[in-house]
C-alpha cells in the first residue's frame, strides 16, 4: 500500500503543514490583501501545497505517461466516452432529482427570467467541468492508476472511492483577522476535520459519495481512462448545482429523511439509486469493454 501511502501524505501531511504555517502566511497576504479572509487564505495555500504533495507522488511512483494520468485512450474514443458518460449521467441525475420534488422534499422556487436561468446554468456546467475535471484527473487518474499498478484494480477502487468521500467532509472554520495568531491555523485544522467527529450525522452523504465513488472506479476499470468517468462526475454535479439553484429543502416533508443536511441533495434516495446503477454495472460488465492496454511509457 505504499501508493496510497504517498497519496495520503499529500493530502493529510500538506493539511497540517498549511494549519502550522497558517499564521505567517495569513500577515504576509494580510499586508497586501486585507480583505482575505484567514480560511481562505489557508485554502488556498493547501491547495498549493497539494499541487507540490501530488508533483512529489508523480514523482515517487513514477506516473508520467497520458495512461498514468487517466487520459491513455485515443483522442476519439476518449471524446465518445466521455460524451456517453456525460448522457448517461444525466439519465441516472434527472430522475433523482425529479424524484426528490416529487416527494415534496424539494420545493420550486419562483421561476427566475429566461435569462437569468441561462446564466445560472452556464455558471453551474462551468463549476461541473472543473470539479469533474481535477477530481477525475486525481482519484480515477493518478490515484487509481498508482494503487492500481502496485495492489490491483479493487484496492484502486476501494481505496480511492473512500478517500474521494472523505475529502468532501473537510469543514471551514471563520476566524476573525484580530483574532488569529499562531494557534489559528490548528483551531482551523480542527474545524476541518469537525464533521468526522459526529459521523452519524453525515453517514448518508458519505454513503453516497462512497457508493458514487465505487462506480466511477468501477468504470475506469472497465473502460480503462477516465472520460466516461469525466462525463458521468460532469453530468451529476450539473444536474446537483441546477436543482439547489431552482429548489429549495423543505424540512417539514415526511420525507426530509431521504436526503443529508450536507447539501440537501444527496442522502439514502440518492445512495440507494447510485447502488442500483453500481449493480447494473457489475450485471452488465461482460457487455463493457476491458480497460485498454496500457501503452508503454
Amino acid at each position: 500500500m505504499r501508493a496510497a501511502g504517498w497519496f495520503l501524505l499529500a493530502i493529510g501531511g500538506t493539511l497540517l503543514a498549511a494549519a502550522l504555517l497558517a499564521w505567517p502566511v495569513f500577515e504576509l497576504a494580510h499586508a497586501a490583501w486585507p480583505e482575505l479572509a484567514f480560511h481562505r487564505v489557508v485554502t488556498r495555500f493547501w491547495q498549493l501545497l497539494m499541487l507540490g504533495g501530488i508533483a512529489l507522488c508523480v514523482w515517487r511512483l513514477g506516473l508520467r505517461g497520458r495512461a498514468d494520468w487517466g487520459y491513455g485512450a485515443p483522442r476519439p474514443r476518449f471524446l465518445r466516452e466521455a460524451a456517453s458518460g456525460l448522457a448517461a449521467g444525466l439519465a441516472m441525475a434527472l430522475p433523482a432529482a425529479g424524484a426528490l420534488v416529487l416527494l415534496g422534499v424539494r420545493q420550486w422556487l419562483p421561476a427566475p427570467d429566461a435569462g437569468e436561468l441561462l446564466g445560472d446554468l452556464g455558471s453551474d456546467l462551468a463549476t461541473a467541468l472543473a470539479v469533474a475535471l481535477l477530481e477525475e484527473t486525481f482519484f480515477r487518474g493518478l490515484m487509481y492508476r498508482g494503487i492500481e499498478r502496485e495492489s490491483g484494480a479493487t484496492a484502486a477502487i476501494v481505496l480511492t472511492s473512500i478517500v474521494y468521500a472523505a475529502v468532501h467532509f473537510l469543514g471551514r472554520t471563520p476566524i476573525a483577522a484580530a483574532e488569529v495568531d499562531w494557534g489559528s491555523g490548528l483551531v482551523l485544522l480542527a474545524g476541518a476535520l469537525d464533521r468526522f467527529a459526529s459521523p452519524l450525522e453525515i453517514a448518508d452523504a458519505f454513503a453516497t459519495l462512497l457508493v458514487v465513488g465505487l462506480l466511477l472506479g468501477a468504470v475506469r476499470h472497465r473502460t480503462g481512462s477516465i472520460g466516461a468517468c469525466f462525463g458521468l462526475h460532469l453530468a451529476w454535479v450539473w444536474v446537483i448545482q441546477a436543482t439547489l439553484d431552482v429548489t429549495a429543502l423543505d424540512p417539514e416533508s415526511r420525507q426530509a429523511a431521504l436526503v443529508s443536511s450536507y447539501d440537501g441533495f444527496t442522502g439514502w434516495l440518492v445512495a440507494g439509486w447510485a447502488a442500483l446503477m453500481l449493480i447494473g454495472l457489475w450485471l452488465l460488465r461482460r457487455r463493457i469493454n476491458p480497460g485498454v492496454p496500457q501503452p508503454p511509457r
